[in-house]
């Protein structure tokens, strides 16, 4: 099976300087072109046979473009959400730093922002996520997860064995694609954060 990790286009709060999480914004004009590049070139190329999303705005409304250019099966999952960042959702980010500063040495795995999961919540959700949909999608050769950097951070940690408290972390580009190979002996990173067709398209 292929697993096609795939973070969301533009959204509103990419330009407007927030703490975004769990805030529900939505994509822009330019994030809604950059998901119909995309779905041209899975459409294209590589095309699954299921796509799984994040119920937040910018990631469903990606993933709908790219399942009506697909024509294939879309399916919601919430623990796809991104970081539930409790109270700092949709603060600026420079009021956020002062009315909600780091603790000094940063948070710990375990606690959480106020309003909000902790990092060590956050891993245990996206693995259940992750385990769920790779258990109802066997029957398929190839699924898109569409969800966000955050989450798709978490994973590839995950899929790698890094702890939860490690400062590792995958860039992902809007729109970018990265390609997972499950195979009998276990899971297969092929490519991170490819964004060509954003370019080539």
């Amino acid at each position: 099976m292929e697993i096609l990790l795939i973070r969301h286009g533009q959204s509103e709060a990419d330009i407007l300087g927030v703490h975004e999480g769990r805030a529900d914004y939505p994509l822009t004009e330019l994030g809604k072109k950059q998901a119909k590049r995309l779905a041209c070139r899975l459409n294209e190329q590589c095309p699954p046979d299921i796509i799984w999303t994040s119920t937040l705005k910018r990631a469903s409304e990606t993933a709908t473009i790219l399942a009506d250019e697909v024509g294939c099966m879309l399916m919601k999952e919430p623990n796809l959400m991104e970081f539930n960042n409790g109270v700092l959702a949709g603060l600026p980010r420079e009021i956020a730093a002062t009315k909600y500063p780091l603790p000094p040495g940063g948070r710990k795995p375990h606690e959480r922002i106020q309003n909000g999961e902790s990092e060590i919540e956050f891993r245990m959700r996206v693995e259940m996520a992750f385990s769920k949909i790779l258990a109802e999608s066997s029957a398929v050769l190839r699924i898109a997860i569409v969800s966000h950097s955050g989450t798709i951070s978490n994973l590839l940690r995950s899929i790698l064995h890094l702890p939860v408290s490690t400062s590792v972390k995958f860039a992902t580009g809007d729109t970018g694609i990265h390609l997972i190979k499950k195979e009998d002996e276990g899971l297969q990173i092929v490519t991170l954060n490819n964004t060509e067709h954003l370019y080539n398209y």
